[in-house]
């Protein structure tokens, strides 16, 4: 992509009803990823944006589902208390919602319609809810209203479509909307395209065209310039970073210097990129109520990104991912050559998993209609173990 320089981008505060975010730019959530360990080394490394916790499914909340309430929580340095919360049923999400209220759990509710992986979207939940639209407004009014009731904005998250020939991220951000969200954020591909191939910046465009509330710019945000790029190619109040800060929370540091038009980048060697792993593990630690077993295993996949692209052979990684307390970690860094540096050429590379799902699952006859008959509901809304047990 071409580079752009700050001069050449209008970069705005964004305001979501009462709170202001000084600059737009989103952390956001990935299940399994942004509990509040990874949200505050990013937060410490980034600008006043705004950082959301991995989704949170709302038939669990409701139950008190002990891994649920354990996402609630927030670090005291959290400036933004920030959760996202998915479901079908409307009734349930509007449940949870009104929990998160009473118990003044959260400063912003963001709503999950973009989650394409197979156990959501056969269930009609993710990126399959917004074809729906009959169960896509009633679940953004019921928890609009909830919410407005404390003065909590609501924003929705939302791919293009389910495949090209099943597209709604347009009717989609109309009615979250005419229903009071206060921004929409977009990941410009479809459910079928998983998380492979190129983002659709163009239909970040049209969307932000299409509505007077923000939106938001999501997919393929690899390093600082690409999210110049996207403000300005697109027009959008901001961007939304995933994949690309997995191993590199310093990428938010980055967007900030490239906002205030800096060329400063952070590109740690391999002895910085280790004293990040071991406060993670700490952090992870207090998050699992001191169960060093549990924050280890929770690392393990964020070690396999920090040390992405760093040259420092299979029998490494392997060693780290038998690792079974902060000791055995702590061992593993000690172990590291601390003045690798990351080869040029894969800093700003794609990261995470890229590809394709082979086939969309969704429930039977889900495309033969954009509304539900009440048997459809009757037969959606059942109970779900899935749902229920988190």
């Amino acid at each position: 992509m071409a580079k752009a320089g700050a001069e050449h981008v209008a970069i705005e505060p964004v305001d979501l009803g009462p709170i202001r975010i000084p600059t737009p730019v989103v952390l956001s959530p990935m299940a399994g990823v942004t509990n509040w360990p990874f949200r505050v080394i990013c937060e410490e490394y980034g600008p006043d944006g705004l950082y959301v916790a991995e989704m949170i499914t709302a038939r669990a909340l409701v139950a008190r589902n002990p891994k649920a309430l354990r996402l609630c929580r927030f670090a005291p340095s959290e400036k933004i208390r920030s959760l996202q919360l998915y479901g079908v049923n409307p009734a349930i999400v509007a449940q949870a919602a009104q929990m998160v209220v009473d118990g003044g759990m959260a400063d912003h509710v963001d709503l999950n319609f973009g989650c394409p992986v197979p156990k959501v979207t056969r269930r009609g939940g993710g990126s399959a809810l917004p074809w729906k639209m009959d169960i896509f407004r009633d679940l953004v009014s019921r928890v609009v209203g909830v919410c407005s009731q404390a003065n909590i904005p609501v924003t929705a998250k939302i791919r293009v479509g389910i495949d090209h020939e099943h597209e709604t991220y347009l009717e989609a951000g109309r009615i979250a909307q005419e229903e009071g969200c206060a921004a929409v954020t977009l990941h410009a591909r479809t459910t079928a395209e998983y998380y492979g191939g190129h983002s659709d910046w163009h239909r970040i465009a049209e969307l932000a065209q299409a509505l007077s509330i923000p939106v938001f710019g999501n997919g393929d945000i690899w390093g600082a310039e690409d999210a110049l790029d996207m403000m300005r190619q697109t027009g959008c109040a901001g961007v939304s970073v995933g994949r690309g800060c997995q191993g590199r929370p310093w990428l938010f540091a980055d967007i900030k210097h490239a906002f205030q038009g800096s060329q400063e980048r952070i590109n740690p060697n391999l002895g910085a990129v280790g004293t990040v792993i071991m406060r993670h593990a700490r952090l992870l630690v207090e998050f699992f109520d001191g169960d060093e077993h549990m924050a280890v295993h929770d690392l393990r996949k964020h070690i396999a990104w920090y040390l992405k692209g760093f040259p420092v052979g299979g029998s490494t990684r392997k060693a780290f991912m038998e690792c079974e307390s902060l000791a055995d970690v702590e061992r593993e860094i000690a172990r590291l050559d601390p003045t690798l540096e990351l080869p040029e050429r894969v800093i700003d590379a794609p990261r995470g998993r890229v590809r394709y799902a082979k086939k969309v699952h969704l429930p039977y006859g889900w495309l033969d209609s954009r509304s539900t008959t009440h048997d459809e509901r009757e037969a959606l809304f059942g109970d779900d173990p899935m749902d229920a047990g988190y």
